[in-house]
């Protein structure tokens, strides 16, 4: 039988390295080890279990019954005890892991972050710290901020969760937002309500407005579409016709105006200017 440990690899089942977790966690709770038997029931226990199984157990199973076996027992000081151990190793299994990727980033070793984002550069000092802090950011944003089944998927690799570097700061690295909804229901640009705009050109200040305060709370490139603006295209048109169309009264008086192709061809152009413009 074998024990599938962490990074994957398999070595040979050993019932000694039960017993002392098992004594480990007696020692600490009664300051000396008082039942040792116990102990090497539990490991026994398990052996036994396993051989029935006929198959191979990572270290996982294999510590969560020895949980169950420490729970059933009239001991549960000690069980208390194990399970504190067990998150305590997590923890330094978790900080080797941050001390590591710190490391494999100042010598130039760490090609993840290299292709995590490619508009920073790795080489430079001032980029460094930010990944340095970044690694931090993602122990804890896989350990406490992220739903369970987020994390599993993402450490299984079924998916990808991007810019956790950030995610324990709340910043978001290379945003896509939806400029659509903001146009068309207006939004709020410094505590300033901003209705829906009237011109193609007001349009493309809000957006350029937009993406300004975006930047400044994110680290990286936006993405939007230029069809969330393309409507107000159209919107421009008509208020050009309407101008034009007072513009015509004014010189020509009411009873004169007609809208001929030449006037058409004198608003197509203006809108075109503005968008140009």
């Amino acid at each position: 039988m074998s024990v599938i440990k962490r990074d994957g690899t398999k070595v040979p089942f050993d019932k000694i390295k039960i017993i002392n977790a098992i004594n480990n966690a007696f020692i600490e709770v009664d300051g000396i080890l008082y039942e040792e038997d116990t102990a090497y029931a539990i490991a026994t226990e398990i052996e036994h279990y396993y051989n029935i199984q006929k198959r191979d157990f990572d270290i996982e199973e294999i510590q969560d019954l020895v949980e169950q076996k420490l729970m059933l027992s009239e001991r549960l000081d000690v069980a208390k005890a194990y399970i504190r151990y067990r998150y305590r190793k997590e923890m330094l299994r978790e900080a080797d892991k941050t001390y590591q990727n710190v490391l494999e980033l100042v010598e130039f070793r760490n090609e993840e972050l290299k292709d995590e984002n490619s508009n920073k550069n790795v080489v430079a000092g001032s980029t460094q710290r930010d990944y340095m802090a970044g690694e931090v950011s993602k122990t804890l944003t896989n350990k406490y901020f992220l739903p369970k089944e987020i994390s599993d998927a993402h450490n299984a690799g079924v998916i990808h969760f991007h810019d956790a570097d950030y995610f324990a700061q709340r910043i978001h690295n290379c945003d896509v937002w939806n400029l659509d909804d903001m146009l068309q229901n207006g939004t709020v640009i410094s505590g300033t309500k901003i209705e829906k705009p009237h011109s193609f050109s007001t349009a493309c200040n809000i957006a350029t407005q937009i993406m300004a305060g975006v930047a400044s709370s994110q680290y990286g490139g936006q993405t939007i579409t230029l069809t969330h603006l393309a409507p107000f295209v159209d919107v421009s048109r008509q208020k050009i016709r309407k101008d034009v169309e007072q513009e015509s009264v004014l010189f020509c008086g009411q009873e004169n105006v007609y809208f001929t192709e030449e006037i058409e061809q004198l608003i197509e152009q203006r809108v075109r200017e503005e968008v140009k413009k």
